[in-house]
C-alpha cells in the first residue's frame, strides 16, 4: 500500500517525465549517432565510435553553405515577422476599428492550414507577380508564415497587461516614446522573445513551403532532405546535435536569468 500511495502522489510527475523522456529520444538517438563512422553511405547503423565528423564539421561538399543560408533566412524572417507581429499584437488590442474581428480570424489562417496549400498558393503568387524565385521568395514565404505565431505569442501578453501601469508612468509625466521604453516594452518582451524564438525555429525547420518557393536555393533542411536519397553523412548528425546544445543552453540561460530576477525583486 505504501508504494501504492507512493505512485498516486508522483503520478503526474512520473507521467510527466515519460513524456519528456519519448520527446528528447530522438535528440538522444541523433547525438549517439553523431559520433558513428559508418560502413557505406548510410548511417544508420552503429558500427564504431569516431570523433572524426565533429573534427570535420563542413566535410560534406554544400553542407555548410546550405546551412549558412538556412540560418540568415532564419534570423531575417524573425526579424522582420516579429517586428510585424508585434505591431499588428498591439494594434488589435488597444485599438478599435472596423473589421477588427475578421482580422483576429485570419490570423489563424496560417497555423491551421497545411502547409501544402500555403506553399502553393504563394508559388502561384510569385509566379503571376514575375518574381524570380530563390532567397528572396522565401525570405517572404517564412515572414507571412511566421507572422501569425508571433501576434498570438504577443497578444497574449499585452492582453494581460495592467494598463494602470501605463497611467501611472504618464500622471508621473513621461512621454509616450518613454512610456513604451521604460513600461510597456520590458512588460511585453516575454512574449516578443517567446514568438522571435518560435519564428527562429519555425523558419530555420520549414522544407515544404521552402521546397515550393526556393528556385534552384538551397536550405538546410532541403540539403537533409537530398542526403537522405543518396546517403545519409555523420556531419548532419553533428549540426542537428549543435543546434539541440544550443536551444537547451538558451533555455537554461533565460532561466537562470530570470531566476536572478526573481531573487532581486523578492
Amino acid at each position: 500500500m505504501t508504494f501504492v500511495n507512493w505512485l498516486k502522489r508522483h503520478l503526474v510527475v512520473i507521467a510527466g517525465l515519460i513524456t519528456l523522456g519519448y520527446l528528447l529520444l530522438p535528440n538522444v538517438v541523433v547525438t549517439v549517432f553523431s559520433f558513428n563512422k559508418p560502413k557505406g553511405r548510410f548511417n544508420y547503423q552503429w558500427q564504431q565510435f569516431s570523433t572524426d565528423a565533429w573534427k570535420d564539421p563542413c566535410g560534406v561538399a554544400g553542407m555548410c553553405g546550405s546551412l549558412s543560408i538556412s540560418l540568415q533566412i532564419a534570423f531575417w524572417a524573425t526579424i522582420g515577422a516579429t517586428v510585424l507581429g508585434t505591431m499588428i499584437a498591439f494594434a488589435l488590442v488597444r485599438y478599435r476599428f472596423r473589421a477588427r474581428g475578421a482580422v483576429n480570424s485570419l490570423i489563424f489562417l496560417p497555423m491551421a492550414m497545411p502547409e501544402v496549400v500555403m506553399a502553393a498558393s504563394l508559388l502561384t503568387l510569385f509566379l503571376n507577380m514575375g518574381a524570380q524565385l530563390g532567397f528572396w521568395t522565401i525570405l517572404i514565404a517564412h515572414i507571412m508564415f511566421c507572422l501569425s505565431f508571433v501576434v498570438v505569442a504577443v497578444k497574449a501578453r499585452v492582453m494581460s497587461m495592467d494598463p494602470r501601469l501605463e497611467e501611472a508612468a504618464r500622471d508621473l509625466y513621461a512621454s509616450p516614446v518613454q512610456t513604451f521604453l521604460r513600461v510597456t516594452l520590458p512588460i511585453a518582451a516575454p512574449g516578443i522573445a517567446a514568438g522571435a524564438l518560435l519564428s527562429f525555429a519555425l523558419s530555420f525547420d520549414d522544407f515544404i513551403i521552402t521546397n515550393f518557393n526556393a528556385g534552384s536555393t538551397v536550405t538546410f533542411p532541403m540539403f537533409v532532405w537530398g542526403s537522405a536519397q543518396r546517403g545519409t553523412p555523420v556531419q548532419i548528425n553533428v549540426i542537428g546535435t549543435t543546434m539541440f546544445l544550443v536551444a537547451v543552453l538558451l533555455v537554461l540561460s533565460s532561466m537562470v536569468v530570470g531566476n536572478r530576477r526573481t531573487k532581486q525583486k523578492a
